[in-house]
């Protein structure tokens, strides 16, 4: 039923959005390099160094002030790897924007649409190994609310791999002029079918996750550039089909955010039962674990952004695990390089 519904989807867009005339091209690059490297006695397989860059360039032709067709690449290297990328994946999608919706159907970039889940959801190597989204995001903003809601295609069941499909929605409610008090809210669900040719004792699998968090942002308000705290709840869920129902788990989380000129701290806490969330980051399956994040900036220009981040990590019987990242991130933006007129 969701592979009939996205491509008629995107089929009724391509045609209606053919009978528009052209009006501009446009070019996009950003790149993100990235060395990290992870101590972790916790998760041992996890106790490694994650280098390389990615690069994303793409070409954009706009039909008119709010239709888009948008086509290029995202390539992912690993520094010393062989052959040289380890991945290049294409962009290629439909966008549509007004100044309360907007709409991706393809292969679009994550960054900037669903890059700031918590990482107890969604963890932290997916903006490294899995930059693109494959599927459809609508997005709903006003000036003091924004929701939005996405499905992504993970992998394409054949004789041999599984069926696997993410979909999930996440928003922010700011009610009041002053920003002072929010509420965010993040939903996930990973569904997880058979191959085509079923093994002995394969099931369906449903995992899913939700948080929602209360927030009090201080920015502006105290000699700090920012400051803020949020608490909430996160609970999460998994299921076997044919076997057993939904086992849920549950646990509060609470974190807090300061910043002053080009220094931060980041301070991330939960507690409860350890989650169950398969694109989460494996600390959350403690039932207590405690993350503080040191950060430099550098490099801050119009363009690029240099940050060293420092990371410890406190969980139950292991208290000196420790990460540090260096990330260099340069974004030329959309810049426009032909304008059509009356078909010319």
């Amino acid at each position: 039923m969701f592979k009939k519904l996205y491509l008629l989807v995107i089929l009724s867009l391509l045609t209606t959005a053919a009978a528009f005339a052209q009006d501009s091209l446009d070019v996009h690059f950003n790149a993100l390099g990235w060395l990290d490297n992870r101590e972790y006695k916790a998760f041992t397989p996890r106790s490694r160094t994650y280098s390389g860059t990615r690069t994303e360039f793409d070409l954009g032709l706009h039909v008119d002030s709010s239709n888009a067709f948008i086509v290029g690449t995202n390539a992912i290297h690993e520094f010393g790897a062989q052959p040289y990328f380890l991945n290049a994946v294409p962009v290629a999608y439909y966008h549509y924007q007004s100044s309360k919706w907007l709409f991706n159907a393809g292969e679009f970039p994550r960054e900037g649409l669903i890059d700031d889940y918590p990482i107890a959801m969604l963890n932290d190597t997916l903006m490294y190994y899995r930059p693109n989204v494959e599927g459809l995001l609508a997005q709903y903003r006003t000036e003091h609310f924004w929701q939005n809601g996405w499905i992504d295609w993970v992998s394409r069941q054949t004789d041999t791999q599984r069926e696997e499909f993410l979909f999930g929605s996440e928003g922010k409610f700011t009610p009041g002029d002053n920003g002072l008090f929010y509420i965010r809210d993040y939903f996930l669900e990973e569904h997880d079918a058979g191959a085509a040719i079923l093994l002995p004792n394969d099931h369906i699998f449903d995992n899913a996750a939700l948080e929602v968090r209360l927030g009090l942002n201080f920015s502006g308000k105290t000699f700090l550039d920012s400051l803020s705290f949020e608490a909430g709840n996160l609970s999460s869920a998994l299921r076997e089909r044919g076997v057993d129902g939904w086992q849920p788990r549950n646990g509060v989380v609470f974190s807090a955010y300061a910043s002053y000129h080009r220094f931060a701290v980041f301070e991330q806490f939960y507690k409860g039962q350890g989650s169950i969330i398969y694109y989460g980051d494996s600390y959350y399956e403690k039932p207590t674990y405690n993350r503080i994040d040191l950060s430099w900036t550098p490099f801050l220009s119009g363009h690029v952004k240099g940050q060293f981040i420092a990371s410890f990590h406190f969980s139950p019987g292991q208290f000196n695990d420790n990460q540090e990242v260096f990330r260099v991130t340069y974004d030329l933006g959309r810049k426009t390089i032909a304008r059509f007129k009356d078909g010319n």
